[in-house]
């Protein structure tokens, strides 16, 4: 079981930030999408769109408290792990990692509370400098994964890409 948890969604400022961790956790793998701060229904309608085009699937589920239900995932037996640049390089711990049968990869927003940082079992970098938590969680989904969730095919897919070196090709699947 694999899930991310995005903090602190802000409708009006963070909809494509969100959308995009969405859709890049289905993409590498993950089975369930949460995210605090503002519902946000059109999030959830979006990654659901592409999911019925594309195929696969994901839960995208909005949570209330984000430190409850931490607590909760921790309480069942599983692992949080929050991308963060103040980590420990994700190289030091992938091998761990990697054996965690449960685990909820938490996404920051809005500026984390130290309470994260205590609260999860892992602090990980994929680097110590600034960049985009949609690049950091697409970089650990295809580490944790050895690069095979990438190349999975979805099921019921209405359209697939035909990769070319030249141009763009897609097919629609009757």
């Amino acid at each position: 079981m694999l899930a991310v948890l995005r903090l602190s969604h802000r409708v009006f400022r963070d909809r494509r930030i969100s959308t995009h961790l969405a859709l890049t956790a289905r993409a590498f793998g993950a089975d369930e999408f949460y995210y605090t701060g503002d519902h946000d229904s059109h999030l959830e309608e979006s990654v659901e769109k592409m999911c019925l085009e594309w195929g696969g699937k994901i839960k995208v589920s909005h949570i209330k408290s984000s430190w409850s239900f931490i607590k909760q995932w921790k309480d069942t037996g599983g692992t949080i792990v929050h991308l963060t640049m103040y980590g420990i390089d994700l190289t030091d711990k992938l091998a761990e990692l990697k054996e965690k049968e449960k685990m909820l990869v938490v996404a920051g927003g809005v500026k984390v509370p130290g309470t994260i940082y205590e609260l999860t079992d892992y602090n990980i970098a994929i680097g110590n400098q600034p960049h985009s938590e949609v690049a950091a969680l697409a970089v650990f989904l295809d580490q944790i994964s050895e690069s095979k969730a990438r190349k999975r095919k979805f099921k019921n897919a209405k359209n697939v890409i035909i990769p070319s070196e030249t141009g763009k090709r897609m097919e629609e699947i009757e």
